[in-house]
């Protein structure tokens, strides 16, 4: 199946790495990212309502509503593999301890609580959706995309994003995966800029950066072509 958009505007946020010119020189090099770096402070968020988000969701609902302020947006989806795993650590935890559970932590621990805090900030009855599919998570989002531009909302953000995963589960994780904050938004029209077909998996794909940042580090890259990995097939994208 191919896939085809337009990127009409991009906002993102990582250890180190806040501004478009720190991102821009960051495309043209490896793809890096120093986990021990300071995250940027948030700059469209209201301070109360940062503080009761997961550092994750933070970044992304910052992200949002940075190109919020700027660009007319029809819908939202959001995406995130590990969705508010800090939040439910925290309440497991307490379950656990017999502890009482925080009213907060509760509230903010659903998949969806970044993308719903994105439309309360902003004051946008927004259609939205939140979606969850693992390596592939950013990947299945653009679906979610292709559908609703087929359904008539022209300009769609995606925000990929993740947070700190708990060290109660690193030995789980496999040495593949990068553990740190980040968020990326993308505004996508439908539109043939860039274009991703799937492909069989090569082993010699091995990327350790997440699918949203990947695609970012390609996009920024300006070369051609450029490859994400899935779990089982690999996204080949092209641009004109």
């Amino acid at each position: 199946m191919k896939l085809a958009f337009n990127l009409a505007d991009w906002q993102a946020c990582a250890p180190g790495l806040s501004e478009k010119d720190e991102w821009q020189a960051w495309g043209k090099t490896t793809a890096d990212i120093t986990i021990s770096a300071p995250l940027a402070k948030s700059r469209h968020l209201p301070m109360m309502t940062a503080r009761r988000l997961a550092s994750g969701s933070r970044l992304a609902v910052d992200c949002a509503l940075a190109i919020l302020s700027r660009q007319q947006v029809d819908a939202l989806v959001f995406s995130s593999r590990h969705g508010e795993l800090e939040k439910n650590f925290r309440i497991l935890s307490a379950l656990a301890n017999k502890e009482s559970l925080s009213p907060t932590d509760f509230a903010m621990s659903v998949h969806n609580s970044a993308v719903g805090n994105t439309t309360i900030a902003s004051k946008q009855a927004l259609v939205s959706s939140s979606v969850s599919a693992g390596l592939d998570s950013f990947a299945q989002a653009l679906f979610e995309v292709a559908s609703l531009h087929h359904a008539g909302y022209p300009r769609v953000m995606l925000v990929d994003f993740d947070g700190l995963i708990p060290e109660f589960y690193h030995p789980h994780l496999g040495d593949e995966i990068l553990n740190i904050p980040f968020a990326v938004a993308l505004l996508l029209e439908a539109g043939p800029q860039i274009e991703c077909e799937t492909a069989p998996r090569s082993t010699s794909d091995a990327s350790a950066l997440p699918q949203g940042l990947a695609f970012l580090h390609g996009w920024l890259s300006e070369e051609r072509t450029f490859t994400l990995n899935g779990e089982r097939m690999s996204w080949c994208w092209s641009r004109q």
